[in-house]
């Protein structure tokens, strides 16, 4: 398999400038794998022993795939991924209501189980609905306001699936560059957004590129807003393959992995489909399974 491991340009101008640069690897921080910006990510509580019960429509954990499932698959030129276990009981991840947020970019767990995140709302391929809905693999989607205001039904239908919507800004700005107010006012009016389209506020946010993650005012700015956490990644998929911020090039137990809604325009030709099955393959290749990142993250008591 061929790697395509290369990152665009991403220098953002202002206003609709920025907004014409999503084609590139909008959270990889002009490395494509390498680390983020915010780079020192704090780690979650190491997670107990115990497991709650399945995900509704999920497999019996280490039975085979049910027969519908394999012809789903095939349909899609892939073998099944392994069931993921069922989640834990202890949730590794525990948010506050108030107060600092926690900064992460991995699950401290033992289960051989990887999370699905994808940036920005891009590419609206109906095809990738169509995968989904048959694969049921859980991700988390990151939304950018500006990108999917002209389609904001797209998303539903893969929320409809039990796939959480987070916040990503409204223009996809580098935070750091930004003063306190109009960091607040990108990520307060996403989160206006998405809450009234979806039904449901954001918990998670993820800043563009990673930048500016670990500095104080913006994790005020996200205290403000509403968020509970701020979500960044071990793995960025690119084409064909992943790029690592770990030199032996591997996957670890509650990696989350950043994905991106692209077309043909910015993947060489290739689908939203197509670079998502490849993905899946990767992540099959080294034994893993996919598990809902939010099965693991404790939300606020109310």
């Amino acid at each position: 398999m061929n790697r395509d491991g290369r990152s665009r340009t991403r220098t953002y101008a202002a206003g609709v400038l920025a907004l014409l640069a999503f084609a590139t690897a909008c959270g990889d921080n002009g490395g494509g794998g390498a680390t983020p910006a915010a780079a020192k990510n704090a780690s979650a509580a190491p997670q107990s022993s115990g497991g709650a019960a399945p995900t509704a429509g999920a497999t019996t954990p280490g039975a085979a795939p049910a027969e519908g499932d394999a012809a789903a698959w095939a349909k899609w030129n892939l073998k099944p991924l392994a069931p993921a276990p069922a989640p834990p009981a202890d949730k590794p991840i525990k948010l506050e209501r108030a107060g600092t947020v926690p900064v992460f970019s991995d699950v401290k767990t033992s289960d051989k189980v990887v999370f699905i995140t994808i940036d920005d709302g891009a590419e609206k391929d109906p095809k990738f609905v169509e995968m989904l809905t048959d694969l049921k693999v859980p991700i988390t989607m990151f939304l950018t306001k500006d990108i999917v205001k002209n389609d904001y039904g797209y998303f539903k239908p893969l929320q409809a699936l039990g796939n959480h919507i987070q916040n990503h800004t409204v223009t996809h700005p580098v935070m750091s560059k930004l003063s306190a107010d109009k960091q607040k006012s990108e990520i307060c009016d996403d989160q206006a957004a998405l809450t009234q389209q979806y039904g449901t506020a954001p918990l998670l946010f993820r800043p563009p590129f990673g930048d500016g993650a670990n500095t104080p005012m913006l994790n005020t700015s996200v205290q403000q807003c509403g968020p509970r956490a701020i979500v960044l990644w071990r793995e960025s998929m690119q084409i064909h393959d992943m790029q690592y911020q770990a030199t032996d090039k591997k996957l670890k137990p509650g990696d989350i992995i950043l994905a991106h809604f692209r077309g043909p325009k910015e993947l060489k030709g290739a689908t939203m489909t197509q670079m998502f099955g490849e993905l899946l393959a990767r992540i099959q290749e080294q034994g893993f399974s996919v598990a809902r990142l939010d099965d693991y993250i404790q939300p606020p008591a109310s």
